[in-house]
């Protein structure tokens, strides 16, 4: 059976990630005070690292848009790639249920299912990260204060390619009376952003996603 089903581990430990991610989400948005404070502990990371350094502006961006524009953040977009997951895992776990109830060979139907289901999701999400999240690493919402219209649906999408410095930054806006979804992006060098030691500019980043932010802002409402 453990060789039946060799992807079990490497989902688990992703599931348990993004569990993980979530909690450590909630708890800091628990503990923090409301508020935006420039002045925070700079970030500094490796910078030959391509993945810290787009996560690094990604957290950066997401800082300007929640805590300067005092947006609220919506998880629909990556809870749904988590419910695939976690039903993904429960087929996993099922199959080895069953077959420890059942050993092989009376087992082998229950387990030909779960892994084409398992596969089938694995399709699913595939499709679901390339098509539908497609970069997008922040969904916040600008609701209406008299509460009469729907809310403003705000994405922010990155791209920074392995062994290339130019981080490219898409904000997009679909205002909530008319639907019709508008975007403006900047593309510019990491070198920008971060000194000689790793550590993250956020003073020289944070004019640039406020500017970007407004020039969309007054461009949706002509």
């Amino acid at each position: 059976m453990a060789q039946a089903l060799p992807f079990i581990p490497a989902l688990v430990q992703q599931l348990l990630w993004i569990f993980y991610g979530r909690l450590v989400y909630y708890l800091k948005k628990e503990s923090e005070e409301p508020g935006w404070s420039p002045d925070d502990k700079p970030v500094k990371i490796d910078k030959w690292d391509t993945a810290a350094l787009k996560n690094a502006l990604d957290d950066g961006a997401k800082k300007v848009i929640l805590e300067g524009f005092r947006l609220k953040e919506s998880h629909t977009l990556f809870d749904l790639r988590l419910l695939i997951c976690s039903v993904a895992v429960g087929f996993s776990f099922f199959a080895l249920l069953w077959d420890y109830i059942k050993p092989f060979p009376e087992s082998r139907p229950v387990l030909i299912i779960c892994v084409l289901s398992y596969f089938v999701l694995m399709g699913v999400l595939t499709v679901y990260t390339t098509y539908i999240e497609q970069g997008i690493f922040l969904v916040a919402l600008d609701k209406d204060e008299a509460g009469l219209e729907p809310d403003d649906v705000w994405e922010l999408s990155s791209n920074l390619k392995k062994y290339d410095d130019q981080y490219h930054l898409q904000i997009s806006v679909k205002p909530g009376t008319t639907k019709i979804s508008r975007s403006m992006d900047f593309t510019k060098s990491v070198g920008e952003f971060f000194d000689d030691t790793g550590k993250f500019d956020y003073n020289s980043f944070e004019p640039e996603v406020r500017i970007l932010k407004a020039k969309l802002s007054e461009s949706h409402k002509d």
